[in-house]
């Protein structure tokens, strides 16, 4: 910690990667320099996790008063949908939490300082940062964090760059819900918002390349194909847009499975580093399509610059860049940190969840592990039941020698609460035998895991309630 009284640290970006590397390098005795070019606290809080959760929570509240398990005995309508309101209460706590957990800690550390501009490398330790007025301001430092993020990436569609096209950010940010909206993506931002609107009243069709969640188990995206037809939303597999245009308010798709119109078109197929204004190749920063690529410890091959998140190849999740920048921040000061994302929570937001920590069977194959797997429908789990909501399944990997647990897959309503058992199983080296052999509590869906464990060696559907 000596070391770093004597450290100059620069930090370009205020999402959570940057933020983190900023917090934990200054608590360590750093002088941190901050730059930022936009809007304080990156896409999470501004245009990603904080507004997509409010939109989507405030669509699962409509489509239960349309609809639910339990309308024979309590009365349902359509409900009225102001968007205009809901927009407004969105931002609000946007903008509360921008505040309160980016603006207010930057100005009260007095080891912090932010500067407003863009910054670019001009040697190896030095930066030009051009403010909003067009002054150039030179930074020099010992080390440097980059934490600059991901912007929605564009596919070179004939036609689509001349269009008013949608992407995630403009989407949350729409002023009225349309009456028709097409869906380019089969991931989980295109996924969540396509519901999202559903659910608000938007008539919504997917287009997707070749499966939903094609990363994911297949059952995975089988799973929620079903769920989303049995809500009205059309999802077209294997199905690619040759042409777009716009015309008197609509748009107009030439795909392989016809010609589509909609009101509105949300492109989200993926994101972008935003890295190409940094000048890295001056310095010698190594990218692979425009991705920083850093070792465990979030150091470059250029030894003094570190980075981590969404512009770095690690997997984009605000938790997992916040991970990163911290971890950065103790290297940077002299520390020893790694990163380990041996097992990794992902949570989709759609309804119901997607859940997945570690591999998949077909991964762990792939990977030269003989395995058992056990899927575990929900309507085996006592708190699935009491919801007469029993759509989805848990899945459990496992090492077939040792009995040992190398994944979950999880699609059930609250699968985002019941994953991080998961985790913490799987750091604790837990086997499949030893997680069934755990207290509960009953009727809750994380016990779920238990009976999947259970089925392993039992026949769940023999058992009593809360047989142990």
């Amino acid at each position: 910690m000596s070391e770093a009284h004597a450290i100059h640290i620069a930090v370009i970006g205020t999402g959570g990667a940057a933020m983190a590397a900023a917090l934990k390098a200054a608590e360590r005795g750093a002088r941190v320099t901050v730059i930022e070019r936009a809007t304080l606290g990156g896409t999470c809080v501004n245009t990603g996790c904080v507004p997509s959760k409010i939109l989507i929570r405030a669509a699962q509240i409509a489509h239960l008063r349309r609809n639910s398990p339990f309308d024979d005995g309590l009365g349902a309508g359509a409900p009225l949908v102001d968007r205009a309101r809901l927009l407004e209460q969105q931002q609000g706590l946007v903008e509360a939490l921008r505040e309160a957990k980016y603006a207010r800690i930057l100005r009260d550390n007095p080891a912090i300082t932010l500067i407003q501009g863009t910054a670019q490398f001009v040697a190896a330790n030095a930066l030009a940062v051009t403010t909003p007025e067009g002054e150039v301001r030179r930074i020099e430092f010992d080390r440097a964090f980059i934490g600059v993020g991901a912007r929605p990436a564009i596919p070179p569609i004939p036609g689509l760059a001349d269009t008013p096209y949608l992407t995630s950010t403009s989407a949350l940010s729409l002023p009225v819900i349309p009456k028709h909206l097409l869906v380019i993506g089969g991931s989980a931002v295109a996924l969540e918002l396509a519901q999202a609107f559903a659910r608000l009243g938007s008539e919504v069709t997917i287009l997707v390349r070749s499966r939903l969640l094609s990363r994911d188990d297949p059952a995975v995206g089988d799973a929620i194909r079903k769920a989303f037809e049995r809500e009205g939303i059309r999802v077209l597999l294997r199905t690619q847009t040759s042409r777009v245009d716009y015309s008197d308010g609509e748009f107009i798709l030439d795909t392989n499975a016809g010609e589509l119109r909609a009101e509105q078109l949300l492109i989200a197929t993926g994101r972008t580093p935003n890295t190409e204004q940094l000048n890295l190749e001056q310095i010698g920063v190594k990218t692979v399509r425009g991705a920083i690529q850093v070792d465990e410890r979030m150091q470059t091959n250029v030894p003094d610059i570190y980075a981590a998140g969404d512009c770095t190849g690690q997997p984009q999740f605000v938790y997992v860049a916040a991970a990163g920048g911290s971890r950065a921040g103790v290297n940077m000061t002299g520390g020893e940190a790694m990163l380990d994302l041996g097992a990794m929570p992902a949570v989709i937001f759609t309804d119901p969840q997607v859940a997945t920590v570690g591999l998949t069977e077909e991964r762990a194959t792939t990977q030269g592990l003989r395995v058992d797997t056990r899927v575990l429908r929900l309507d085996s789990v006592p708190r699935a039941l009491v919801n007469f909501d029993t759509a989805g399944f848990i899945k459990m990997v496992a090492e077939r020698d040792s009995g040992r647990l190398l994944g979950v897959q999880a699609v059930a309503a609250e699968a985002g609460e019941l994953i991080q058992t998961a985790v913490m199983a799987m750091r604790a080296n837990m086997t499949v035998q030893e997680l069934a052999e755990e207290l509960f509590p009953y009727l809750t869906m994380v016990e779920g895991l238990k009976l999947c464990a259970q089925t392993f060696t039992k026949d769940v559907t023999q058992l009593s309630c809360c047989a142990g």
